[in-house]
């Protein structure tokens, strides 16, 4: 088993997906991989901090949280070698030839990024937003060797097929209410490495958040444990918000037709803690015909 989180910001991965990922390897040990790609350099998330200093904090805490959650990072480097900029990610060949080389050099069998959202009403991150498009742009792409050679050349008489991943959405908290999923995963036994990798972010959640959050009152931690109950509570609003009644902690998913068709039946099985109950498997199966 192998899953790939795309994304655009150091973190992003801790508050949507790393409890799938580490429920995948509780389950697997060894024989499961996964990777987190983050799509900007992480400079611009600060108020005090200087740019540079920002980037390579960000870039610190991300491969900290990798060490303790067990999983691959790769930071995404356009064709030139330099990562994207934050704050200002597009959509153009660049971003499109560095995703499809990365997607092609893991081979996924799940890639999990952002949802793309055209409600004109819903609040965005623009690089959220870029990313998303950007997967589902390159998508078809990713079995197309050729696409992307004048950007990573390669000898064009000689190509082996690649595996096209099933693409699933993670939830986008900047999308509030226009959030929607198919499938809910019980993470609670992984609860505990999200507070640990989650935490390994102090310049976002101790520095960054608090100041940006503003007016809205969003309080610093002061440790590992105020932490612990401030996880737990957004688990609860999530919960609340898509209508489960359960103290249980879940993340939510929903599955494209960006990449490979997705099979109900292979998800309850490649997926561990996916909900019977609470995901939307009967709506998902019609709608995948």
């Amino acid at each position: 088993m192998k899953i790939q989180f795309v994304h655009a910001h150091f973190d992003d991965y801790e508050f949507t997906a790393a409890g799938l990922f580490e429920r995948c390897r509780q389950r697997d040990g060894a024989g499961f991989l996964g990777e987190v790609v983050v799509c900007t350099d992480g400079k611009a998330g600060h108020h005090f901090r200087t740019r540079e200093e920002t980037g390579r904090l960000r870039l610190a805490e991300q491969r900290e949280s990798a060490r303790i959650g067990g999983y691959a990072f790769h930071q995404l480097l356009l064709p030139d070698g330099t990562p994207p900029r934050e704050a200002c990610l597009r959509v153009d060949i660049p971003l499109l030839a560095a995703l499809w080389q990365a997607i092609r050099r893991f081979a996924p069998d799940y890639l999990i990024c952002p949802p793309f959202l055209a409600d004109p009403l819903a609040g965005i991150h623009v690089d959220h937003q870029a990313v998303a498009e950007a997967v589902r742009q390159v998508a078809y792409m990713i079995n197309v060797p050729h696409a992307f050679t004048p950007e990573y050349p390669a000898d064009e008489t000689r190509s082996q097929p690649c595996k096209v991943p099933v693409i699933l959405n993670a939830y986008d908290d900047y999308l509030k209410r226009s959030n929607t999923f198919d499938l809910a995963v019980e993470v609670e036994d992984a609860f505990e490495t999200i507070c640990r990798t989650s935490w390994c972010h102090q310049s976002q959640i101790s520095e960054w958040l608090p100041w940006v959050s503003a007016p809205v009152s969003r309080p610093v931690p002061p440790d590992l444990a105020a932490w612990r109950q401030m996880l737990r509570a957004g688990f609860q609003a999530k919960n609340a918000a898509f209508g489960i009644d359960s103290e249980q902690a879940f993340e939510f998913y929903t599955v494209t037709s960006w990449g490979s068709p997705a099979d109900v039946d292979a998800l309850l099985v490649d997926l561990p803690g996916l909900s019977r109950r609470h995901s939307r498997l009967d709506q998902l199966r019609r709608r995948l015909g």
